[in-house]
């Protein structure tokens, strides 16, 4: 049986890519909606709701997933990290994948910034710089947001650790700070860079996607394999088997 899902977001860029490649990949869009139509209609149809709408209802829809018991794709950004945290605690009640970013690509990035976060001391200078179109309303991007937080965690350090830019006198970056930039212009659909520097050497992870189309293939083969899995909150490492 062909799997259907319940789209939220169907208008933006990303929704609509989702629903042009669904029917290449022989998956139904039971339901198309976004912010301010009826979700709970449109949520209730589909056999898995995939949500890449505004960061502002993603309480709203994880609420809706659980009172109808429904596996849920998560791939909109812009939350922080506080945030975050918190609406993990309530995913977690339905089977969910959520990442900031689908492709396979980024996923390997992710990781291998995990791998070399752990294995490069504090002697190697952790700094993350994204770039994404003129268009794109959130700061820093939902990948770069993933990456710092493998980051933090392989180093043991909290939020409080980030450093959004620099300007002034600053003074001395520290051992423990980790950088985030993030770079705004024409169409680009996505960069991502991570720096290790060391004195003497420097080791730079990019990844850079030039077809939104990755992301919605991503997504929803993570719908299709979210089916039937027990209640936990995954991410693409999950859907890829990368662990």
């Amino acid at each position: 049986m062909a799997l259907s899902i319940a789209l939220v977001g169907s208008r933006g860029r990303m929704g609509q890519t989702i629903a042009g490649l669904a029917k290449e990949m022989g998956i139904t869009v039971a339901s198309a909606t976004d912010a301010g139509d009826d979700l709970m209609a449109g949520l209730a149809q589909g056999d898995v709701i995939v949500d890449f709408s505004s960061h502002h209802i993603t309480r709203d829809i994880i609420a809706q997933a659980v009172a109808l018991k429904k596996p849920l794709i998560i791939g909109t950004t812009g939350h922080s990290i506080a945030e975050r945290a918190e609406l993990l605690k309530e995913a977690a009640k339905v089977s969910c994948v959520w990442a900031g970013n689908y492709s396979v690509g980024v996923n390997l990035l992710n990781a291998l910034t995990e791998q070399a976060a752990k294995v490069l001391s504090s002697d190697y200078d952790a700094e993350v710089v994204e770039m994404h179109h003129r268009l794109k309303k959130d700061a820093p991007s939902g990948t770069a947001a993933r990456l710092l937080e493998i980051i933090l965690a392989a180093r043991k350090l909290g939020p409080e650790a980030l450093r959004h830019g620099r300007e002034g006198i600053p003074g001395e970056r520290t051992s423990s700070e980790v950088g985030i930039h993030s770079l705004r212009g024409g169409d680009v659909v996505g960069d991502h860079t991570v720096i290790f520097a060391a004195m003497g050497e420097r080791l730079e992870l990019t990844h850079k996607a030039s077809d939104r189309a990755i992301f919605a293939r991503g997504a929803l083969r993570a719908a299709e394999w979210i089916v039937g899995k027990s209640p936990a909150v995954y991410d693409m490492l999950d859907v890829l088997e990368l662990r």
